[in-house]
């Protein structure tokens, strides 16, 4: 996670938290003169638009104070998804058994996108199974990865 990402986490998930929701993740894409500041929440019970209004409301204040992103910017806040985007090596654990695409930042083996069964977290390595093939690829390279839904 890039250190702009790095410090919103560590000041937006306690507010997350404050209201009763798991702070998922979140992503911060630049579009030019305008950012969009994506945030994802989970809830046991699942997340509602009053949970999303609630976090959107908190966030915004703590921005307006902190304003730790310069120019103009658009704030959403969901929940993952089916298709939950995975973060943290804890995301990769719970999801273990599920089928997954990740890109990574830099080619491994001679490629930088995979997309396969998740067979196991160890260390700090995630395991996928593709075609009878397991590969081995390091958390710190994966630059994005998520969950393919069964339908």
């Amino acid at each position: 996670m890039a250190g702009k990402e790095t410090r919103l986490e560590k000041m937006l998930a306690p507010v997350v938290e404050s209201l009763g929701c798991e702070f998922w993740g979140l992503e911060l894409r630049m579009q030019g003169k305008q950012s969009l500041l994506r945030i994802f929440i989970e809830k046991e019970a699942g997340v509602g638009v009053e949970d999303c209004e609630n976090v959107s409301r908190q966030v915004s204040a703590v921005l307006d104070v902190e304003d730790p992103i310069s120019g103009e910017y658009t704030l959403e806040v969901s929940s993952p998804g089916m298709d939950r985007p995975l973060f943290t090596l804890d995301h990769f654990t719970r999801f273990v058994g599920e089928h997954v695409s990740l890109r990574l930042r830099t080619a491994f083996d001679g490629r930088r996108n995979f997309s396969g069964k998740l067979t196991a977290v160890e260390d700090d390595e995630v395991i996928l199974l593709i075609d009878a093939e397991e590969y081995i690829l390091p958390f710190e390279l994966i630059d994005k990865a998520q969950v393919v839904p069964k339908f």
